[in-house]
């Protein structure tokens, strides 16, 4: 998709809050600092349109970008290591599965990990829980500029392995650098959304 017009529409904390257009959604989830802000900024042609942070965490509201007039990005809080109290994480949580298990304009779910590493706990948990709701997943892995060439392979398969990956979803790696993986999430999106699954 050619992207010329983004807005950010809503910060929502509560359903009240969320935007009655009837757009269809993709949410984006990843722990803090795997590059959510900087994989928006490329799907949209924006250098710094979505809020890249130096402080993890950061994001603590449900941030829904519109593209196009023809459906929004829904930016989900990072989970992991972001520095907030156990209330305010639980507090987090239940925002987050409020909105990802009762919303109906919700046509899939982009789950970050970063390609260097094993995904965590926290993407383990969240994959497993996106498929006990059934939801159509993509996980993208950030940063895959940074594995060299050679080692790729092996890197993709340690985390399809420890994700338990399941057929029937589709793994994409990206980089924001070399903007690597951007035309195929496009595809992805499309696909769910305004090509209408």
């Amino acid at each position: 998709m050619e992207v010329h017009n983004v807005e950010l529409v809503m910060s929502a904390v509560a359903t009240s809050q969320y935007p009655t257009t009837g757009y269809p959604e993709v949410a984006l989830s990843g722990r803090s600092n795997v590059g959510k802000s900087s994989l928006i900024n490329v799907l949209i042609n924006r250098n710094s349109y979505a809020r890249t942070s130096s402080q993890p965490g950061k994001t603590q509201t449900l941030n829904f970008y519109k593209v196009e007039d023809q459906l929004y990005f829904v930016d989900v809080p990072g989970y992991g290591y972001a520095k907030v109290s156990k209330k305010d994480r639980e507090k987090f949580g239940q925002m987050i599965e409020t909105y990802l298990t009762n919303r109906s304009t919700l046509r899939g779910v982009i789950i970050l990990v970063d390609a260097r590493h094993a995904p965590t706990k926290d993407d383990v948990t969240m994959y497993e829980w996106m498929h006990y709701y059934k939801m159509p997943l993509l996980v993208v892995a950030t940063k895959s500029d940074k594995i060299a060439r050679g080692k790729w392979n092996k890197q993709e398969s340690l985390i399809k392995k420890t994700l338990n990956f399941q057929a029937g979803d589709d793994f994409i790696p990206f980089s924001a650098k070399t903007k690597a993986g951007k035309d195929a999430i496009w595809d992805w999106i499309e696909a769910h959304t305004v090509g209408g699954k």
